[in-house]
């Protein structure tokens, strides 16, 4: 399945994007607001292999228009019953950050959450420290909700975590 915005494509992920996630994955400036660990050729691809295996999850590189695969977003953790899921993206390639790309890919892919699969509601976690998505996710809608307090130890400081969700009546405005 493909996914197109005004400046981004949404595809499938697939083996030959390992280098770029291994690379993002290693740089310090881009992993702080994920998982703030380096992964390995061999963890990243057996992590792209499993991702069609997995139901309770929708996963999609970002191109750029130009072909240029920039990054990657996500619905996790997808629950049926509840009409939920877990919202993620990562623009990796430094190049392509605050320049309307995340925006562009996000709005692509929150309007199949709730236009295509009809879920009812998304939601993130994201760190304080992450100004640019905190931006990025009160832009598109999504409200903070709670604060996981001193969640995080991040370059030898405490930082909390905030929970954030959009509902799907808030996206139709």
């Amino acid at each position: 399945m493909i996914l197109k915005g005004q400046k981004t494509i949404l595809r499938p992920i697939k083996i030959s994007d390992t280098s770029n996630f291994v690379k993002w994955s290693c740089d310090s400036n881009v992993n702080k607001f994920t998982t703030r660990r380096k992964n390995n050729k061999k963890e990243i691809e057996k992590w792209i292999k499993g991702i069609p295996k997995d139901k309770t999850q929708k996963q999609f590189a970002i191109e750029t228009r130009e072909g240029k695969h920039i990054g990657s977003t996500q619905l996790l953790e997808i629950n049926p019953q509840d009409k939920n899921a877990l919202f993620a993206i990562l623009i990796g390639d430094k190049d392509y950050w605050s320049s309307g790309y995340g925006y562009d890919a996000s709005k692509s892919l929150i309007n199949y959450a709730f236009k295509k699969m009809k879920l009812h509601k998304l939601y993130l976690n994201v760190y304080d420290y992450n100004k640019r998505a905190i931006g990025l996710y009160k832009k598109l809608g999504f409200k903070t909700e709670g604060t996981r307090r001193e969640n995080i130890f991040y370059n030898n400081k405490f930082h909390n975590e905030y929970l954030m969700g959009l509902l799907v009546r808030e996206w139709r405005k």
